[in-house]
């Protein structure tokens, strides 16, 4: 398919299998209406992906995504990413075969597992294809909540006690891991899958009893397990954006806060009940709201983020301490998505930020993040 003269072709990558399917049709729709208004600058391929891991280029409406019903439009046509870097893009099924659909830049709007780990983006290293957003170790290392937490160990940068396990352990240790935990932390205490999203497999457990169910909800979704202390705290999230090849080019907000819904900020408070509402800026004292700024930099160049990240964290009721919880490498562009507010509070309408991100990542130095 030829390109059309002086536009960048940007591939927007959306679905994936991951228990955030449907939030990434949703962010991608918003991606791609905000990409339609600026038509003499980009060409837009929209390639969904099934939760069963098939590649369709779509042309139907954004609606159709958000809805969950473009996979059955008849517009689908399945298609591959070529990682042959003398291809540079798409393979999209045709008559003859395969047609191939250069593409300048791609748009992985993928939220979680199998988009925001390192995997979609390995593979686009391997093809040699600029794309928006963090490279393959960072996107892996902050999916991770172990390996996180480790790195901002090495760096300083503030956070909650913790421990971990493999699934080796809690399957074949259980009585010794409980007591490990036990010893650690004390309840209440959060466990987590070390590799998950918008708080799926998270649990509150307030005794033995219910941190060995939580340990088995966990492993549902990981084979590894994280143990967080309870942080009696204000939640709130930063917006950073900038590549680190030019760190004082890096940005971050002052943080948001979610007036949550549930006893702790859930998937359906954020995505399905509608009860949480966004705070910009956090009520904090300008202080704090600028402590919690600075320290989102340290945290984002630390784990070494490119792109973009949503850098989230407590602030201790009492002690004011200011503590790191977790970078989200791809946050959601949904319209109640903190990422975007933050970002337009600091004057960078849905379009111009979408832009902006694009050009990071055609500025972004191959392979170094």
């Amino acid at each position: 398919m030829k390109q059309q003269a002086n536009k960048i072709r940007v591939a927007l990558l959306f679905g994936s299998c991951s228990s955030e399917h449907e939030v990434s049709c949703v962010s991608a729709a918003a991606w791609a209406d905000a990409l339609a208004t600026m038509p003499d600058r980009y060409e837009v391929i929209l390639v969904g992906i099934t939760k069963q891991g098939r590649w369709l280029k779509y042309s139907g409406s954004t609606e159709g995504m958000r809805s969950g019903s473009w996979e059955q439009d008849a517009s689908c046509v399945p298609c591959v990413l070529s990682p042959d870097r003398s291809d540079h893009g798409l393979l999209v099924h045709s008559a003859n075969g395969y047609e191939l659909l250069p593409v300048d830049v791609v748009a992985p709007i993928l939220h979680g597992k199998n988009g925001e780990d390192g995997t979609i983006q390995g593979l686009l290293e391997l093809a040699a294809i600029p794309y928006v957003g963090c490279g393959v170790l960072a996107s892996a290392a902050c999916m991770d909540k172990a390996v996180a937490n480790t790195i901002m160990d090495a760096y300083h940068v503030p956070h909650c006690h913790w421990c971990s396990a493999v699934r080796a352990e809690a399957e074949t240790q259980r009585s010794a891991l409980l007591t490990r935990v036990e010893n650690r932390l004390p309840y209440p205490i959060f466990v987590k899958p070390a590799n998950a999203g918008s708080s799926v497999g998270i649990t509150k457990a307030h005794n033995r009893e219910e941190l060995n169910t939580a340990i088995d909800t966990a492993l549902r979704e990981d084979d590894k397990v994280v143990f967080e202390e309870f942080i009696d705290g204000q939640e709130v999230e930063c917006a950073a954006i900038g590549n680190p090849d030019n760190p004082l080019e890096v940005r971050t907000t002052r943080p948001g806060e979610i007036l949550a819904g549930a006893e702790f900020y859930t998937y359906d408070d954020k995505y399905k009940n509608g009860i949480s509402k966004t705070v910009i800026p956090a009520h904090l004292p300008d202080q704090k709201l600028d402590e919690v700024k600075t320290l989102a930099a340290r945290a984002y160049l630390a784990l070494g983020c490119a792109g973009l990240a949503r850098c989230d964290f407590f602030v201790e009721h009492g002690t004011g301490r200011v503590l790191c919880n977790e970078l989200n490498t791809l946050p959601g562009f949904t319209p109640i998505s903190m990422y975007p507010k933050l970002m337009e509070n600091e004057g960078y309408s849905f379009a111009a930020l979408v832009d902006k991100l694009i050009g990071l990542a055609l500025s972004k130095k191959r392979g170094a993040y």
